[in-house]
């Protein structure tokens, strides 16, 4: 098992609800992955967390189908997917018996989101396949939600710090100065490198 995914016990562990929506995009054949604070804790330091992000290839074909799947368990806006399908956005859908909250990020016609689909990463669980984003594109996410929340969120710097220092070497420096140049966090990305490097 990787580090900080553990099996899920309950459908009330987030990793259970993941790969619960994660099999009903794949009966629909819609590329997805997780990512946020799961990611992290598979690439950094496990920490808690109550919400689910995923990243998904969802068209508006996908739209109906999809909200057809996810409405017996989870309340879900058939027009907030549609509008979200359209713009590249996001929507949210709530698990019933739980509360937990599952973000949807539509990658749309991002070449970044792209690149983060075609390279996600397969972790094995007793329930069920996984995927779930790579330690550079997790990095460089949450580099990004730090730079947009004014560079004070103590959580998301810690987790940029800690993938940073437990992969060390392991880390594709090209590719993460690639797309730092390219989203504009070049130097918090060499900030986080020069305070973890061994």
């Amino acid at each position: 098992m990787a580090r900080g995914v553990t099996a899920p016990n309950e459908p009330y562990d987030p990793v259970a609800i993941a790969l619960d929506v994660g099999a009903r995009l794949d009966q629909l054949r819609v590329e997805w992955l997780t990512g946020g604070s799961l990611a992290s804790s598979v690439h950094g330091e496990p920490r808690a967390t109550q919400d689910v992000d995923m990243v998904v290839a969802l068209r508006p074909r996908h739209v109906k189908p999809l909200w057809e799947v996810l409405r017996r368990d989870y309340y879900v806006d058939a027009d907030e997917m549609r509008a979200a399908v359209k713009a590249g956005a996001s929507f949210n859908a709530i698990h019933f018996a739980s509360a937990i909250k599952v973000d949807f990020f539509v990658a749309g016609d991002d070449p970044f989101e792209a690149e983060r689909l075609a390279n996600r990463q397969r972790i094995e669980t007793p329930a069920g396949t996984l995927h779930v984003d790579t330690a550079e594109h997790t990095l460089l996410r949450k580099l990004e939600w730090y730079r947009r929340g004014g560079e004070a969120s103590e959580r998301q710097w810690r987790d940029v710090q800690a993938i940073a220092r437990i992969q060390g070497d392991r880390l594709d420096r090209d590719r993460l100065h690639l797309w730092a140049d390219r989203l504009g966090v070049m130097d918090l990305l060499q900030r986080v490198l020069m305070k973890t490097a061994r």
